[in-house]
């Protein structure tokens, strides 16, 4: 009898069936998140995407029940050739371009502020960056209308004061005023993502970086920015997606 070999191992190991109990384990463990994926994720995108493909059809007057017939890209084609539709998508790239930068480089430097051992009251004013995060809707509707509308906003009253008239509800202004209420309301949010990854990383690090004779400018430019650099990207794909729904 001979002895087997590695190579003998392993091409019974190719013989067997890949669906052995312990390769289905794997597939077990996934299958939860796979269907959920399915049912909630791809289906209403596909879903979506087979209706921008139909038109709704009428009939008589009205009466009888809508219909709908296949129109292919005409939907699309449609909606490219509107003049209306295409500035609107050019104003919120505008905005995105613009916005996004802004507030990302204002979470950083709180972030960087608020990690540093140089600012007291941390908690307070960490809460305080947050809190615009946890308005409701409603209430920051309220407030930003009271802060923009001429006649009672006190900046709009402080401006006139040094002869500066600014309407914020302007055509030219509004969309820069929408950014405003968008940076003060995720500036804090997207903190928080940053100061966390700073949290996280090991102390040591800047220690030995600050006995190297690294000044606090260095190790934040030359350290921390660069370790934090994947939370930085995460914040900024999910503000260029909020962005994205701005549109509508």
């Amino acid at each position: 009898m001979g002895i087997p070999t590695t190579q003998t191992f392993a091409a019974r190991q190719a013989r067997r069936p890949w669906f052995r109990r312990k390769n289905l384990v794997g597939y077990f463990f996934v299958a939860p998140f796979m269907v959920i994926f399915i049912v909630f994720q791809l289906i209403p995108v596909g879903y979506a995407i087979w209706q921008s493909l139909q038109v709704t059809t009428h009939s008589g007057l009205g009466i009888a029940a809508a219909g709908s017939r296949f129109a292919g890209l005409e939907n699309y084609a449609q909606a490219l050739g509107d003049q209306e539709f295409v500035s609107g998508i050019l104003r919120m790239l505008l905005l995105g371009v613009v916005q996004v930068p802004v507030m990302l480089f204002l979470a950083l430097v709180l972030a960087l502020l608020f990690d540093s051992s140089y600012v007291f009251f941390k908690k307070f004013f960490q809460f305080a960056a947050f809190v615009p995060y946890a308005f409701p809707g409603i209430v920051a509707s309220i407030l930003w209308s009271f802060l923009y509308l001429p006649g009672v906003s006190p900046i709009i009253a402080a401006l006139q004061a040094i002869n500066l008239k600014i309407d914020f509800l302007g055509p030219g202004t509004v969309l820069w005023s929408i950014a405003n209420i968008v940076t003060w309301q995720w500036t804090g949010y997207n903190m928080l993502i940053i100061f966390s990854a700073l949290q996280a990383l090991p102390q040591d690090i800047f220690e030995a970086a600050r006995i190297e004779g690294a000044s606090g400018w260095a190790v934040n430019t030359r350290i921390k920015i660069p370790l934090v650099l994947p939370a930085i990207i995460l914040t900024a794909v999910f503000s260029i997606i909020g962005t994205l729904q701005l549109f509508s």
